[in-house]
């Protein structure tokens, strides 16, 4: 009976197939310029058609036709009758001129309704008139016996390769065909190539169909007799021998008359010629392998990637499992060898199963290699990696192909005795799936954070505070980083700067002097510091360095006038030592330690003169990101909602209900609170209140999988099944991307974004290379769209949850009307409890509403609450 039932299926499809009319073109794809050839129209269908028009275009002139020809079949299965019929148009046309042209669609008119057919391009190319020469050349000569009329141009085959030169292993597609001009009728005595040298697969076609096509200028008709993918084994000049056929031609045969009128017509006859027809030996340039394979190459040549998986992630021991490694790709795939997998210890592998899935040419597709294996021991293992080298004919180098370890749980298992792959005894246990008893809504929240307010983020004080910090640190730290090279830049100040580090350095070298009581080479060192510390610190050239200027200098950098006599009367005393005798070895102490004293003030009071005269570029900023934490004692609501989950876990549901109702009361909010009110009204079978709560804790955050799934189990038990208006795809997206986190979570992605947009505009106008700056500016750019995108989406989220137009209908049942009064208002649909409406508009005690399929009318307001 069920044979029968797809037999009917199937055909009364058929039957349906044709009862839809069709027109079908059949025409040459190559014609010759001067050629008369045939252009057919088929209409087929139910009905034969009652009007049929073409015209053929200003490309082809209309030789002969329409001729009209029809044909009409009739099937009866069970009993009921239905009937198909086949009408063609055939026209001669003859191309104006040589090029690729079109046949215009034609149209036809069945049952009233108008058809057409689809436009066909046809090629018309330059007529070659040798032959026709030759034939005319013959009309004069009378023969008796039969003689052939072809001749090497007539019917000849070509044996063509794919690539000229490949690698050891690359493989190659050998096509044979047959091109003809002659009343071919058949073949025989075939040899075909041996292939020797080369792995080889035939693909034989199952029928030989003949094409036109053009060869050096001349139309002929065209077949593929065999079709062979080869892969050289060898490297070398490999040579394929020939391939030949005994093609058998109808020729014509004329025989000698009495010069009657009627030989024209009955002095002719036809007779089959054998013609042996032969191709020459193809040449193929093959170069080996290079050296240096990997281990793992077995040969394969082309371009190929691996899968591996396992048949089962976690089981126990004793259980049979098998690995799976897919090798995929472009090239010997059929040659391609089961990689080397290591199994872990203690694993039973049995022999490798191959399954090969390929295109018709067998050079490309996937081979599957399957590893049956008994694990005998249990703990957590890892199988493979497994790797496949081979050779890539595109980038001319080995690479190889890896797959990762898979990870592999063994557990302890009880023993039983079954089969193994092989057919051996093997010992694994009965194993069960999970099986579903029934479905709940998901559990209570049994923590919150309680509060006054949803505080989003997004446009908060603390939000914009935060962005105007990260621009003001920017910019900060861009002035700070210009100061600091204009001050590197700076080689006066510098020098400045420096002065006491050197001026302490030089005196280190007279303390040497000093130890040694070295007394011209101490005073000449003494002296050589004080003149480089102040020609460093006052930027003084040697030409102008005597006392008086020296004095007056560091009086006006604001040395006192005390600290700078004292400076001058040490280089007064350096010049005296050095001509004077001896002073002792306690004066060069004093001169020296004087010395130290003196540059040390000296760099004390210019120090103090700069700092005064300064001004501080930033003052520290100080952030205050609210929190939103209550002012009063929340002591007493926090009681009340844990008492309300501890008689939820004890199924009082009413308690709980209550509880949490109180809480509720007392102006505090949380998504968690919301849901919870949910489920409890959902355990006291109040389906409408559940879905209510639903949606408000949905709305303080979107992303929440408990409170979507417990919403979508609740408008499951609704009786108004409405089917809802699609989105477009980029709404769907960006509403998908949008709730997969919470609003201040996409806020604060937004404001690290930014922080990243600042630091590469500081890398864009800082950097020192032009490909640092050139990151810095697609960096900046990227991380600032990032920003506004996560702003976007915390913005939505902020509008949706502050939506104000958004209800669920709490009564039982809700009649919609045509207009917002009792009276005289029709009636338009009966709503539901627990069904979410879109309020449009409001009128005196009545609603507006929407629902999701586009419907409009009105309800009163009280029937109804606001999410």
């Amino acid at each position: 009976m069920k044979r029968l039932f797809v037999s009917i299926v199937a055909a009364l499809a058929g039957i349906a197939a044709l009862a839809q009319s069709t027109i079908q073109v059949e025409v040459h794809n190559i014609v010759e310029l001067q050629e008369r050839f045939n252009v057919v129209f088929v209409v087929e269908g139910e009905h034969a058609p009652s009007e049929f028009t073409w015209e053929a275009g200003e490309d082809f002139n209309v030789v002969w036709g329409p001729q009209r020809g029809t044909s009409t079949s009739v099937q009866i299965i069970n009993g009921k009758t239905t009937r198909s019929s086949q009408t063609s148009y055939t026209y001669i046309l003859q191309a104006k001129s040589t090029g690729t042209f079109t046949i215009q669609p034609a149209t036809a008119k069945v049952k009233g309704e108008v058809i057409s057919s689809k436009p066909v391009s046809v090629q018309v190319v330059s007529g070659n008139t040798s032959s026709q020469q030759q034939g005319a050349s013959a009309q004069g000569e009378e023969e008796t016996s039969a003689r052939s009329t072809t001749s090497g141009s007539d019917i000849f085959m070509r044996l063509t390769l794919s690539r000229s030169s490949v690698v050891v292993g690359e493989p190659v597609t050998a096509t044979l065909k047959i091109y003809n001009n002659a009343n071919l009728v058949g073949f025989e005595n075939a040899r075909f190539p041996a292939f020797k040298g080369f792995w080889s697969q035939e693909d034989v076609p199952a029928n030989i169909e003949f094409q036109r096509e053009q060869v050096n200028g001349t139309l002929y008709k065209s077949a593929v007799l065999r079709r062979w993918v080869i892969i050289p084994q060898k490297s070398g000049e490999m040579t394929i021998d020939p391939a030949e056929v005994v093609c058998l031609v109808n020729v014509q045969r004329r025989r000698s008359g009495s010069g009657s009128v009627f030989d024209e017509f009955f002095g002719t006859d036809y007779a089959t010629v054998r013609e042996r027809v032969s191709t020459k030996p193809a040449t193929l340039h093959v170069a080996p392998l290079p050296s240096g394979a990997p281990a793992s190459f077995s040969g394969g040549v082309g371009q190929f990637s691996i899968q591996t998986r396992l048949s089962k992630d976690s089981l126990r021991t004793h259980d049979a499992a098998s690995l799976l490694v897919t090798v995929s790709g472009k090239g010997n795939i059929a040659l391609v060898e089961a990689p080397k997998i290591s199994f872990p210890p203690d694993f039973e592998v049995y022999d490798v199963k191959t399954s090969v899935n390929t295109d018709k040419n067998g050079t490309s597709g996937s081979k599957t290699f399957e590893y049956p294996f008994i694990p005998r021991s249990h703990g957590e293992f890892s199988v493979g990696p497994v790797e496949y080298a081979y050779y890539d004919v595109s980038k001319r180098r080995y690479a190889v192909a890896t797959a990762p370890a898979l990870p592999l749980k063994v557990a302890r298992s009880a023993a039983a005795s079954v089969a193994a792959p092989d057919g051996s005894p093997a010992l694994v246990t009965d194993r069960k799936g999970v099986k579903n008893l029934g479905e709940d809504i998901r559990f209570i929240r049994t923590k919150t954070t309680l509060g006054s307010g949803k505080g989003f983020l997004v446009y908060s004080t603390a939000w914009w505070v935060t962005i105007a910090a990260l621009l003001l640190a920017g910019f900060g730290f861009w002035l700070g980083f210009r100061k600091a090279a204009a001050r590197r830049a700076d080689v006066v100040g510098n020098r400045g700067r420096r002065a006491t580090r050197q001026a302490l350095k030089r005196l280190s070298q007279a303390r040497d002097f000093l130890q040694k009581n070295l007394y011209t080479a101490f005073y000449e060192e003494l002296h050589r510091s004080l003149l480089g510390f102040v020609g460093d610190k006052l930027a003084m050239d040697m030409a102008d360095q005597n006392k008086d200027n020296i004095q007056a200098s560091l009086i006006a950098h604001g040395v006192p006038e005390s600290v700078a006599a004292g400076f001058t009367g040490l280089l007064d005393a350096c010049e005296e030592a050095r001509y004077a005798p001896d002073a002792g070895h306690q004066a060069m102490n004093d001169h020296y330690e004087k010395a130290v004293s003196t540059i040390t003030a000296i760099d004390d009071s210019m120090k103090k003169s700069n700092s005064h005269s300064g001004a501080a570029l930033l003052a520290a900023l100080l952030l205050t990101l609210p929190i939103g934490l209550q002012a009063q004692e929340v002591s007493y609501p926090d009681s009340l909602f844990r008492a309300g989950v501890e008689a939820y876990t004890a199924g009082d549901y009413a308690s709980a209900l209550r509880d949490w109702q109180d809480v509720e009361a007392t102006g505090l909010m949380s998504k968690e609170l919301y849901y919870n009110l949910g489920n409890a009204y959902f355990k006291d079978s109040q389906i409408a209140p559940a879905i209510l709560w639903y949606e408000r804790a949905l709305r303080l955050d979107p992303s929440d999988a408990d409170v979507r799934y417990n919403l979508e189990y609740a408008r499951a038990l609704t009786q108004d099944k409405i089917e809802e208006v699609p989105e477009i795809f980029f709404e769907q997206w960006g509403r998908s991307m949008c709730y997969r986190l919470p609003s201040n979570a996409w806020a604060v992605i937004g404001l690290v974004f930014l922080a990243l947009c600042v630091g590469c505009v500081l890398l864009f106008l800082l950097g020192s290379t032009p490909g640092r700056r050139r990151l810095g500016f697609f960096g900046g750019i990227a991380a600032l769209l990032i920003a506004l995108l996560g702003w976007d989406f915390a913005q939505w989220q902020r509008q949706e949850a502050r939506r104000q137009d958004l209800a669920i209908v709490m009564k039982p049942v809700v009649s919609v009307k045509s207009s917002p009064s009792e009276g005289s208002a029709k009636d338009l649909f009966i709503l539901h409890e627990g069904t979410r409406v879109r309020i449009l508009d409001n009128v005196g005690g009545y609603a507006q509403i929407e629902i999701a399929d586009g419907r409009q009318g009105w309800i009163p307001r009280r029937e109804m609450e606001v999410i």
